[in-house]
């Protein structure tokens, strides 16, 4: 007997997103993008710059709306939801994790996560969300005495603390060097592994494509292949 699939978490179809800069000029971001993305998958969006990931990933994230297509969370279409819903679906089912860390340099690593503990429903406490990520002794420290690869941990612990159902990384070690961008990988694959999140990685490295369960090729706002790992690489074996 075969294992039954189970229902999509997020269900796009056909999106296309459509920049308009004066009066003549036309950008298309995404031409067509159709995927479904399954709880607990790790997935990486491959590509060059300018080949539609960061799109993708905002219109998947509720930040962005795309100008025809639909998309749907849990099989609730998100495309003609009201800011009051797509507020409430990115704060309390989607944990974003961005280049550059945004944390408040006045607070602590546990004041920067309990930012988003406080407005979540159902939240970890702050500091098992850091213990996580592998931050148990640095909780009371500032940014500033934080290396690059803890500033984006704790950015990591602030993106899983509400529990969210979908973790969305746009360049997460674009900053780093390799050790401690290997270090933030690894985290991303404990939340993934350990939570059951679904993680979603834009990255242009081709090495991180090693980790992931489906790799998605995007090239000028399509996708053009979608590969599936017979086995995920542990993140502490890739090299780049």
């Amino acid at each position: 007997m075969t294992t039954p699939q189970p229902s999509p978490l997020l269900c796009a179809q056909d999106l296309t997103k459509v920049y308009h800069s004066g009066a003549a000029v036309e950008v298309r971001a995404l031409a067509g993008v159709s995927l479904d993305l399954f709880p607990g998958e790790l997935v990486v969006l491959l590509g060059a710059s300018g080949s539609g990931k960061s799109t993708l990933l905002n219109i998947l994230g509720g930040l962005d709306t795309p100008t025809s297509g639909t998309l749907s969370y849990r099989g609730r279409d998100l495309t003609h939801a009201d800011e009051k819903t797509l507020t409430a679906y990115r704060r309390e089912s989607v944990g974003f994790i961005f280049q550059f860390y945004n944390l408040i340099p006045s607070l602590t690593a546990r004041e920067n996560v309990a930012l988003i503990t406080d407005i979540a429903d159902n939240p970890m406490d702050p500091a098992e969300a850091l213990s996580l990520v592998g931050l148990e002794p640095r909780l009371d420290h500032f940014p500033s005495q934080l290396s690059g690869g803890e500033q984006q941990r704790v950015a990591i612990a602030r993106a899983i603390a509400k529990n969210p159902d979908v973790l969305l990384c746009d360049e997460p070690t674009g900053a780093l060097d390799v050790r401690t961008g290997i270090t933030v990988l690894t985290a991303i694959e404990r939340i993934n592994e350990d939570l059951g999140t679904l993680a979603v990685v834009i990255t242009h490295n081709v090495a991180i494509a090693d980790m992931a369960d489906r790799v998605i090729l995007l090239s000028d706002g399509r996708i053009t292949d979608i590969r599936t790992n017979g086995t995920r690489r542990r993140a502490e074996e890739l090299v780049w």
